[in-house]
């Protein structure tokens, strides 16, 4: 494929993001279109359009991929997005791999390259790992064509994970050594990932394909920490402890390196999984080897600038509140339906306090005897449809109008699950009264609507 392309890139700030950006505008004559959530519209070139985009909103990844050809995903959604977040980062992860696979259907884009993880043979699937394969298969599920690339370790100048590894073998003289720092791995290094994605890009025979991105080296984890001591010049001791738990690694691992608990306690779950490449997966590219990937970072390498992982905790200073909850969905059960019963079961619930009022436009919760809405939510009648249902926040007793907070009910691409989110959520409350009162009986409420959704529906269609 030769022809000058419009290349979209959600995850273009991050470090792959960043080095595929440079690559791309070097070594080729595509456009690339880079989304941010926040505006860097004063860094735009000839070659590159920053589009400000939130990537759990829906219209803002409609819009981020206009009149685009390709589109890249290289998001990872574990550090928080909100001041205060209540779900999984699995479930985040499926929110916004959907909102993006949803949107390059609408868009009618050629192709979509996305980055995960290499998936171990028969063997239990980290949170981690699990997720990254959710991400996957959800965006497939979009039926645009697609390449999934999947690495390792990537190893590279001012990267998360050879920073943790750089930070573990210069802090540590002795480094206690668990049971998953035996665990072998192929680590990648970054620029053979970027020369990776421009040969996908390149060539059409790898859509609808699984590639594996690999050095030249198998190693355990504490062999590559050997290897760092001896380029760095340190005299370490490494020693073997079979006894230190899951538990005891995250927080070793988080206290000596500095990266936050939502990098480190995901990725250490996904290190007892051998991430080793099948060889008939792997392009026809040059690769480096583990010491000469050393020597480059090493050489790159702005110790006085933090990971940008390290440094973004993705908090905002606004009073915002983000919380995913993802329902099982019995029977093949669609958004419209679950709204309608969420409405109808949730005064009995709070029977006699409560009372729901539903009209063509606009939803009333209300505490008996009292006038004003408890919560007052408006129905987007053009955003919405059976497969998903949107609410506006509107002023009331317990929520504010102003930005765009917003609930919605909707069934994911694969039709496994109907996610149930609150979005940019600006709470009326003196913000701790809100977080430990009305934020923890949200959660309660989810739950015990999770559990009551199964009981109807799966009844129903017996």
């Amino acid at each position: 494929m030769n022809q000058n392309l419009t290349i979209a890139i959600a995850g273009a700030s991050g470090f792959i993001g960043r080095a595929l950006q440079h690559f791309l505008i070097e070594n080729t004559t595509h456009k690339l279109v880079c989304l941010s959530r926040r505006d860097k519209s004063n860094s735009d070139t000839d070659r590159v359009e920053w589009r400000q985009c939130d990537l759990f909103s829906m219209k803002d990844i409609e819009a981020g991929l206009k009149d685009c050809d390709f589109g890249i995903y290289l998001v990872h959604s574990m550090l928080p997005s909100a001041r205060l977040t209540q779900g999984d980062f699995q479930d985040f992860d499926l929110v916004i791999s959907d909102n993006f696979a949803r949107a390059a259907q609408r868009n009618n884009l050629k192709r979509i390259l996305y980055l995960g993880g290499i998936i171990p043979d028969r063997q239990v699937l980290s949170p981690h790992l699990a997720s990254r394969l959710e991400v996957e298969e959800t965006l497939r599920a979009s039926e645009i064509p697609m390449t999934s690339l999947r690495a390792g370790l990537v190893i590279g100048p001012n990267g998360s994970s050879f920073r943790i590894l750089r930070n573990l073998v210069e802090r540590l003289p002795v480094l206690v050594c668990p049971a998953w720092t035996r665990t072998k791995t192929c680590p990648v290094y970054i620029g053979d990932v970027v020369r990776a994605f421009e040969y996908a890009i390149r060539h059409e025979e790898t859509a609808d394909k699984i590639i594996d991105l690999a050095g030249d080296d198998i190693l355990t984890y504490k062999r590559m920490m050997e290897l760092l001591a001896l380029k760095l010049d340190k005299r370490r001791i490494f020693i073997p402890a079979p006894f230190f738990s899951p538990s005891l690694s995250r927080l070793w691992v988080r206290l000596i390196t500095g990266a936050p608990k939502d990098l480190v306690y995901p990725l250490v779950e996904s290190l007892k999984s051998e991430m080793l490449p099948h060889r008939d997966r792997t392009l026809p590219l040059d690769t480096q080897s583990y010491e000469n990937m050393l020597e480059l970072a090493l050489k790159k390498e702005k110790m006085n600038k933090a990971p940008r992982a390290f440094a973004y905790t993705g908090r905002s200073n606004d009073k915002n509140v983000r919380s995913i909850q993802r329902i099982p969905t019995p029977n093949g059960t669609k958004a419209k339906e679950i709204v309608d019963y969420y409405f109808h079961w949730i005064p009995r619930f709070f029977f006699p306090w409560l009372k729901v009022e539903v009209t063509d436009t606009e939803i009333f919760f209300r505490f008996w005897g009292i006038k004003r809405p408890l919560l007052l939510l408006h129905y987007s009648k053009e955003r919405s449809n059976n497969r998903r249902q949107l609410f506006y926040v509107g002023d009331s007793i317990l929520g504010s109008d102003v930005g765009r907070g917003r609930l919605e009910f909707r069934d994911t691409i694969d039709d496994k699950s109907t996610i149930a989110a609150i979005h940019e959520f600006k709470p009326k409350l003196p913000w701790y009264i809100y977080k430990y009162t009305q934020a923890i009986i949200h959660l309660w409420v989810m739950k015990a609507f999770a559990k009551a959704v199964h009981r109807k529906f799966n009844r129903v269609q017996r």
